[in-house]
């Protein structure tokens, strides 16, 4: 049986309401609401709010962004896209990417093997796991505030400790990483991903 094509719901007025909520950050419209989508399994609505955020830009103004900030784009929808994984299931985060790849204009894309915006290969190959995982904890820590223990202490105590252990590893390795987004950046993403979840921050 072919997947049920279900229809759009982004309106060129609910995009432009979207990109101009002045609490965003600037620049991070575009990939806070590919996250939501990625997380609600609607890839074909990522693809449709890059491409409006190619041609009407990153901000609150309609001016068609240069190739540089593009690419900084395009960068950003992807590491987004790529931290939604840990929140929204990686299954969901793939369909999101494939389906950005698809609208990115060759330019925009980081290809294999090559160049990595975010050290991450370096950091899975050459870096010391105790430094990666050491970030982790603090952006974990920032993130979660007094309560960060408690919760990491739940985790650990879970059953079985490897929740604690995966929490870890996502957080070191995905997370924390701040070479493309920011970590308030990075926060909003994981907002994005689970209010349309309907899922406790401190759970």
């Amino acid at each position: 049986m072919p997947p049920v094509k279900l229809p759009s719901f982004l309106t060129p007025a609910l995009l432009s309401s979207i990109r101009g909520q002045p609490q965003l950050p600037y620049h991070s419209w575009y990939f806070i609401a590919g996250v939501t989508l990625s997380v609600l399994n609607r890839p074909d609505e990522i693809a449709r709010v890059f491409s409006h955020a190619l041609e009407t830009g990153p901000g609150h103004t309609n001016r068609k962004p240069e190739h540089d900030e593009q690419l900084q784009m395009a960068r950003k929808m992807r590491e987004a896209l790529v931290k939604a994984a840990p929140i929204g299931g990686l299954p969901k985060a793939i369909n999101a990417l494939f389906a950005l790849k698809a609208v990115t204009p060759p330019a925009l894309l980081d290809e294999p093997l090559a160049y990595s915006p975010t050290s991450r290969p370096v950091e899975v190959y050459d870096v010391p796991s105790s430094r990666i995982l050491h970030r982790g904890q603090i952006f974990f820590d920032k993130i979660y505030g007094k309560v960060s223990k408690r919760v990491m202490g739940q985790m650990d105590r879970s059953g079985t400790e490897d929740l604690g252990i995966t929490a870890r590893l996502m957080y070191g390795y995905i997370l924390s990483n701040t070479s493309v987004l920011n970590p308030a950046e990075s926060s909003f993403c994981l907002l994005a991903g689970l209010i349309p979840q309907d899922v406790s921050v401190d759970a």
